[in-house]
């Protein structure tokens, strides 16, 4: 996950390289980060439902040669469309989305008690990927321009995904509902929230929506908005890294929580705490300062994502397990999609990100208002 999740950042580290190659607006360079997270969440659910059927080793050496092919492609590529492309298609549907939904799904499958945890410490490798990745990129990209880096994280994928695949043959116990429910574990409901599988699914999705549109006005724009401030991209750059960093940090302690409070109550205390943090960024625009939210901004969120996946094995099926958590989780990275081209959009009509931060707290209030719902309608039920 670390390699594969690592061109969700790689990019928020190039676009303004790309953007004055290419010679286009703030929103148009951000077209390809829209294009290739709406892959990597449409694939999640292929990718998924594969995994179910096959196990993880044949998913993961398909996303080794969608990112290795990826990468090349628009490191070679001589148009913004090309680039663009080559993030969707190859980089995003064939590529990431195989190291992402698969493997969260899959973790869930092999855990009871601690599901909350052992997700959190697999969905870490996400945000492992935000730390590592920037410095390395902006490095590179300074010494040997975006295009030479972009085709050297391909070879680089193309070798070490299928080696770590080798790891990853073993399948998930096919009686994990039994063991389960010997272990006491509540079973999961045909009507979760009182609702309908679909009909929570979709409530689910419309959350993950809102809470990623906030979260990614930062994460896709804090390297383009310190330029803008005068700060240089590679203080940029630093706060990502920072700010994933501390999104590690977050997602385990997450996973302990949820373990304790579940997934629901979880994921209503990351949305608060985010919105926190995007209302600090308004006041608040020195260099230092930028640091101090940025790692906040981290400490926050980092729960958010995995939560669904906790949420989706608590109140669903398990055996739909693949197919929902890879739904649920492509509907956040939709979410990451919109909001980092909908930032874009704002600051081009404004000039400022003053208004794309509003916007995402505008978003984020959408989601928590889902979660409320749903806790208030699983607590009327188990009243009931």
């Amino acid at each position: 996950m670390t390699i594969g999740s690592g061109s969700m950042y790689i990019m928020a580290v190039v676009l303004p390289a790309v953007q004055a190659e290419f010679g286009v607006a703030r929103a148009g360079a951000s077209f390809p980060y829209t294009l290739m997270m709406i892959g990597f969440g449409l694939g999640g659910i292929v990718m998924g439902r594969l995994a179910d059927r096959r196990g993880l080793f044949p998913v993961l050496l398909l996303g080794a040669g969608g990112l290795g092919a990826g990468f090349i492609a628009a490191g070679l590529s001589g148009s913004l469309l090309t680039f663009a492309l080559a993030h969707g298609l190859l980089i995003g549907a064939l590529g990431s989305s195989a190291t992402f939904a698969p493997l969260v799904a899959d973790t869930s499958l092999w855990f009871v008690k601690r599901r909350g945890i052992a997700v959190a410490i697999c969905a870490s490798g996400n945000y492992v990927a935000g730390a590592v990745w920037p410095p390395i990129v902006q490095h590179a990209v300074a010494s040997h321009g975006w295009r030479a880096t972009y085709i050297g994280l391909g070879l680089f994928c193309a070798v070490s995904i299928p080696l770590l695949a080798l790891l990853m043959r073993p399948r998930p116990p096919a009686a994990v509902a039994a063991v389960a429910r010997h272990a006491g574990a509540a079973s999961p409901s045909t009507r979760p929230f009182g609702l309908s599988l679909n009909q929570a699914q979709a409530l689910l999705c419309v959350a993950g929506v809102g809470c990623c549109v906030a979260m990614a006005m930062p994460q896709v724009h804090i390297v383009a908005y310190c330029g803008d401030l005068g700060y240089g991209a590679a203080r940029g750059a630093e706060m990502l890294s920072l700010m994933l960093a501390c999104g590690i940090v977050s997602r385990i302690v997450s996973g302990l929580i949820c373990d304790r409070i579940g997934g629901l109550r979880t994921l209503l205390l990351g949305a608060v705490l985010q919105g926190v943090a995007l209302l600090l960024f308004l006041p608040f625009d020195g260099l230092v300062s930028l640091y101090v939210v940025s790692a906040l901004f981290g400490l926050f969120q980092g729960g958010i994502v995995p939560s669904y996946a906790i949420i989706v094995r608590e109140h669903f099926p398990p055996a739909e397990a693949g197919a929902r958590v890879g739904t649920v989780l492509m509907a956040t990275l939709f979410g990451m999609a919109l909001g980092g081209w909908m930032s874009g959009k704002v600051f081009d009509l404004t000039g400022s990100y003053h208004a794309a931060f509003l916007n995402g707290l505008a978003f984020n209030a959408l989601n928590l208002s889902i979660v409320a719902v749903l806790l208030f309608k699983t607590r009327r039920a188990q009243a009931g």
